[in-house]
């Protein structure tokens, strides 16, 4: 963490995060600006693998853009979905999170001020901080809309300054120019840099190096390791494991024969380890398919089967290649070959057909005036890991039961087959292709 971890405190690098000054670690306050956000740590100048993760990011926006929303809590969230996307910290500290119903926010805050998410906004300013990032260094790997890791390795010579000091200059900027803040972990390798970008949140700059991870990481629960969801951590703690550091002292052999790969994973990230490269995203900026008609259609009937068709196969797509996307844009050309294009922003990433689906036909619903089309397709955007995908709606009981029907499916179908369950609608996109 930001602690010194070195014999002699004055040996360990320090640096003022709100100027950039390089100073002794004895210091508590920063003698050119007299700063006392300083961040000390022994590995400071030679850590380079880093996890930017913005605060609050959609309500700190709203903030940005309306000053007399700085004091006060705010939510992110409403709608349809009756949901928190998320919150300011003066609305946590009243007990508001993210995925919280509405009704329970608004029960812990009732002073809450409730906005609804405009994602086009937020999605703008995600691509600005993103190329920002690219300016740094080439190596940045998107996590989602407000968070990414970065490979600094060997940046000094561009910047003329150590990745550490890269990185408070640039949070600085951010705050300076774009209006908002982010939190800054600084780490050997990615797993311990997400970790630590947590830490001190919000502005934080928070550093946990080699020599330290394995007593850092003993104490936290293993619900703090990468991969372990809510699902098996009940699991392990089923068995008695509830700490890293109870994982650090069990073989790596036992762990593997318990719980698989997994069990391996386990073994390393307990003991600070991660061979993880960060990976520029380099890949499509979206994942779409479309179909061509013989005969024109018209009919909403007839075209919302193809649509749940071309739904299902955009989401193999993303869940084989471990992507969500919030954008979803409908696609049509009419029998003169006009092309029209519809769009709608989630207010979570998905990877589900049902939601493609869901957000696809209520645009299609609009089109179909009597029109004739030669084509339709679906396609998702604004991609993202699936790591955040589609979190667990508590409101919408029907929708937990379609995506946990859904996993089943896609469980059936890896073991057996694409054509080993078929939907009803599915079935009718292609009983319309073949009477074509």
């Amino acid at each position: 963490m930001s602690t010194d971890i070195t014999h002699s405190a004055n040996l360990a690098p320090a640096l003022c995060r709100d100027c950039g000054t390089r100073l002794p670690a004895d210091m508590n306050r920063c003698p050119a600006c007299g700063s006392p956000r300083l961040v000390k740590h022994g590995e400071l100048d030679v850590l380079s693998i880093a996890h930017i993760d913005c605060d609050a990011f959609y309500a700190s926006i709203e903030k940005r853009d309306n000053p007399d929303l700085l004091d006060k809590p705010v939510i992110v969230g409403g709608g349809q979905r009756g949901v928190v996307s998320t919150c300011c910290y003066i609305a946590r500290i009243y007990g508001v999170r993210s995925a919280m119903p509405m009704f329970k926010a608004l029960e812990a805050c009732p002073d809450a001020i409730v906005i609804k998410p405009n994602m086009e906004k937020y999605s703008r300013i995600g691509k600005e901080m993103r190329e920002r990032m690219r300016a740094l260094t080439p190596l940045v790997e998107p996590l989602s809309i407000d968070e990414a890791f970065l490979d600094l390795t060997g940046t000094e010579r561009l910047h003329r300054a150590t990745p550490a000091e890269t990185l408070a200059k640039f949070i600085r900027e951010i705050e300076e120019d774009i209006g908002i803040s982010a939190s800054v972990g600084l780490a050997p390798n990615k797993f311990l840099a997400k970790l630590a970008s947590d830490l001190e949140k919000p502005r934080g700059f928070s550093v946990i190096g080699a020599a330290e991870a394995k007593s850092v990481l003993a104490g936290m629960p293993v619900g703090r390791i990468w991969g372990v969801g809510k699902v098996f951590q009940k699991k392990l703690e089923k068995d008695g494991i509830r700490t890293i550091g109870q994982l650090q002292t069990m073989d790596s052999a036992d762990l593997a024969r318990k719980y698989g790969s997994i069990g391996l994973r386990l073994a390393h990230l307990s003991q600070g380890d991660d061979s993880r490269l960060v990976k520029p995203q380099r890949g499509a900026k979206s994942v779409s398919t479309e179909t061509t008609f013989r005969t024109d259609i018209s009919s909403f009937e007839t075209l919302r089967p193809i649509l749940r068709d071309l739904s299902e196969k955009v989401s193999a797509r993303l869940k084989k290649s471990d992507l969500s996307g919030r954008g979803i844009t409908l696609k049509l050309k009419t029998a003169n070959f006009k092309t029209i294009t519809r769009a709608r922003h989630l207010t979570d990433p998905t990877q589900l057909a049902d939601r493609i689906y869901s957000a696809g036909v209520s645009l299609l619903e609009n089109e179909t005036d009597g029109r004739r089309f030669r084509l339709i397709g679906i396609g998702v955007s604004d991609l993202e890991t699936a790591e955040r995908a589609d979190p667990q709606d508590l409101l919408d009981e029907s929708a937990e039961r379609r995506k946990s029907a859904e996993r089943a499916v896609d469980r059936l179908r890896d073991k057996f087959g694409n054509s080993a369950v078929e939907l009803g609608l599915t079935h009718a996109a292609k009983a319309a292709k073949d009477d074509k």
